[in-house]
């Protein structure tokens, strides 16, 4: 019987430890960032982009950083892209996501705002409240590459002024 506690409570120690880690990992990966500019997942859920290609997955903050990936791996043919929805937060297809550019409200990583929508109502009502249209996909990347240039200046500045700041 003594034998069969010890046995018992090795066990339960082994999976105490087993599911600390499995904590400890689970926080670590809440606080990923982005591989371009450092951004934080936690702080950029309602932009995330991930990006599954041949070589696997990886997460960005935003569509400006996934244009700066998919321009870099040029050869790695994207397999999925999801995105956060601006209000929940979660992932969602990017290609079936209800798309909005512009409005009042600014990008992360870029001037010219291109949020993601779970539903279209979702969508019409942050048209309705802050401005932008409607688009599909590919009009948000194609808007993305368009707005590289000026995006990534403006980056530039505000580094350049937060790094006179320090």
């Amino acid at each position: 019987m003594e034998r069969n506690f010890k046995w018992i409570s090795g066990g339960i120690s082994l999976a105490v430890i087993a599911i600390s880690v499995m904590a400890f990992t689970t926080l670590a990966h809440s606080d990923e960032s982005c591989n371009y500019c450092g951004m934080s997942k936690a702080k950029f859920g309602h932009s995330w982009v991930v990006i599954e290609n041949e070589k696997g997955t990886k997460g960005v903050c935003s569509i400006h950083c996934a244009a700066i990936d998919m321009a870099l791996n040029i050869d790695n043919s994207i397999k999925k892209m999801t995105v956060g929805d601006y209000n929940t937060k979660n992932q969602i297809d990017a290609d079936k996501a209800y798309w909005v550019i512009g409005g009042d409200k600014g990008g992360d990583m870029t001037m010219r705002a291109k949020w993601a929508f779970q539903t279209k109502d979702a969508a019409d009502a942050f048209i309705k409240a802050h401005g932008g249209k409607p688009a599909i996909f590919d009009d948000v990347m194609k808007a993305a590459f368009e707005d590289m240039y000026a995006d990534t200046l403006m980056i530039h500045k505000k580094r350049q002024m937060m790094k006179k700041t320090d």
